[in-house]
């Protein structure tokens, strides 16, 4: 009998530090007024002792005890970031030594705001080919890779981290997918370029931690390419759509290009922020903690990230 992959259990975990439009205001050229009526971002949470891994550490924690699974079961973690605390070791092996996940595999994945799209379609094809519980999380501590003095982009961003464990099913669940990626428009979004201090290397290069964007660029790639990418595998009994949580006006014409009701496209961008790797399964924890999503209900739902690389794609799937 074929294998499939099904999800069995989610969890969160945000930093205590909640920052509000109002208090930004006091440190930029901003408002709550200008924040929240273009975005629809009133507050995020941003680390103030913590890094990428101590996110996703507390959410593997979470999920086995929610789960009741013990962590020498896990056969992978996957970890999908845009911030890594180190460039190796990996977050997920971090994860993988901290809760002592001994028979599991573990590596990231760095496809910005489509990495827990993208990973969570790894996790599913490794569950097909006989692997029986694994773990995928997505997390970001982006605070430490903007510019607070940009309000182009500080006043959008959140820290935080979520995930879930995929299980082995007699049932298939992961129903279709559609992934994509445009390295010719990858200068769209930036972030972590490192200078080469090597003394054979000739050329010019200069190091740049921030987060740099174009905003126009993303929002036309957002309305076009990924409204397109949906449009390829949505199902007319879609009980509901978990975008990446970038902005509130492009999820409301995304809406209106799909002809899909307004009331179907979950969010929670308004205390959150733009989490990169870690809304969408932010969003689906939370849903499911509401009772608006229920694990086993066999609701039918999408997944859509869309993000630096330029990387997007949508994962149709039942819970």
């Amino acid at each position: 009998m074929n294998q499939h992959a099904k999800i069995t259990c989610t969890s969160r975990y945000v930093p205590k530090n909640a920052v509000s439009n109002d208090q930004l205001s006091t440190m930029m050229d901003t408002s709550d007024e200008w924040i929240s009526s273009r975005t629809g971002i009133r507050s995020r949470n941003i680390v103030t002792n913590e890094n990428t891994s101590d996110l996703c550490i507390k959410v593997a924690e979470k999920l086995l005890k929610k789960s009741g699974k013990n962590a020498e079961d896990l056969d992978f973690i996957l970890v999908a970031t845009m911030t890594p605390d180190f460039g190796t070791p990996s977050v997920a092996c971090l994860v993988q030594g901290s809760i002592l996940a001994n028979q599991a595999f573990a590596f990231d994945i760095s496809a910005a705001c489509t990495g827990f799209v993208y990973a969570l379609s790894m996790g599913e094809k490794l569950i097909r080919t006989g692997k029986k519980l694994g773990m995928v999380i997505g997390g970001e501590t982006l605070s430490k890779v903007l510019d607070w003095e940009d309000r182009s982009t500080a006043v959008l961003f959140g820290d935080g981290a979520a995930g879930v464990l995929l299980e082995a099913s007699n049932e298939e669940h992961f129903l279709k997918e559609k992934l994509q990626a445009d390295g010719q428009r990858a200068r769209s979004l930036t972030s972590g370029y490192l200078e080469n201090k090597s003394p054979f290397y000739t050329g010019t290069s200069e190091s740049s931690s921030y987060l740099q964007m174009t905003g126009r660029d993303i929002y036309d790639f957002s309305l076009n390419d990924v409204t397109n990418n949906i449009r390829e595998i949505i199902d007319e009994d879609v009980d509901y759509l978990l975008l990446h949580q970038a902005n509130k006006r492009i999820i409301e014409k995304i809406s209106k290009k799909l002809k899909v009701p307004r009331e179907k496209f979950l969010t929670n961008m308004e205390h959150n922020g733009n989490t990169s790797a870690a809304s969408i399964p932010l969003l689906l924890d939370e849903s499911v903690e509401k009772g608006v999503l229920q694990l086993g209900s066999k609701q039918k739902i999408v997944l859509t990230g869309y993000g630096g690389g330029l990387t997007w794609g949508s994962i149709l799937l039942t819970l």
